[in-house]
């Protein structure tokens, strides 16, 4: 499954570059195509889907394991192909190549000229970040469930995975919300630089004049 992830991203960029991009010019007369944020906002959109498709083919493949009498036969072979797999790793791939395009952008614009160098440090700073607190949640969804009924079981035939994946896409969607809140509040640099340059010109205007 690695092979669908990484070509899944390694196909994204040139897709993006080749046909999303072209049209988003035209679309939103930006010769940039999607801005950074954007391209940042789809990845986490992608990020929910892939959750989504998670929960439902873990929910399919649990199906599968009570018609064919495998709850307690965790090891044995499933009439189920693996390439269920791929719509939650092709949405995983591309959400992770529209953010890390967008992520870099960012910092590589927004950033001061002697911070520039620092920008890819910011960048895998944030995914560090994400691994740690996925174990996290880990474990306290491992606390909070307790060994009854336990989402992520030894045997995942008697857990309940799919739960796990719908708070993953849940706790997701709740991110994109706060994600597209505050990039609607954020003002590029090019933009505040404009603006600022037209005030400048304003002060010297009527400067002059007095």
């Amino acid at each position: 499954m690695t092979v669908f992830l990484i070509g899944t991203i390694l196909l994204t960029v040139p897709f993006y570059d080749r046909f999303i991009r072209p049209i988003a010019k035209k679309v939103l007369n930006n010769s940039h195509g999607l801005t950074p944020l954007q391209r940042i906002g789809v990845g986490l959109v992608l990020s929910v889907l892939s959750m989504v498709a998670a929960a439902l083919i873990e929910m399919k493949r649990l199906s599968f394991a009570r018609s064919h009498g495998f709850l307690d036969n965790p090891s044995a072979k499933m009439p189920m192909s693996v390439f269920w797999l791929v719509p939650q790793f092709f949405f995983v791939g591309s959400g992770e190549a529209f953010m890390y395009m967008g992520q870099l952008d960012f910092f590589l614009r927004e950033c001061p000229k002697g911070m520039k160098t620092m920008s890819t440090g910011l960048f895998l700073s944030t995914l560090s970040l994400g691994f740690f607190f996925s174990s996290l949640l880990v474990t306290i969804v491992n606390n909070v469930t307790g060994p009854n009924k336990p989402w992520i079981a030894d045997n995942l035939n008697r857990g309940r995975l799919y739960d796990f994946y719908w708070l993953l896409a849940m706790l997701s969607a709740i991110n994109v919300v706060i994600y597209l809140a505050c990039a609607k509040w954020y003002v590029y640099k090019e933009k505040r630089l404009a603006k600022e340059g037209i005030e400048l010109e304003e002060i010297d205007a009527s400067t002059f004049h007095a």
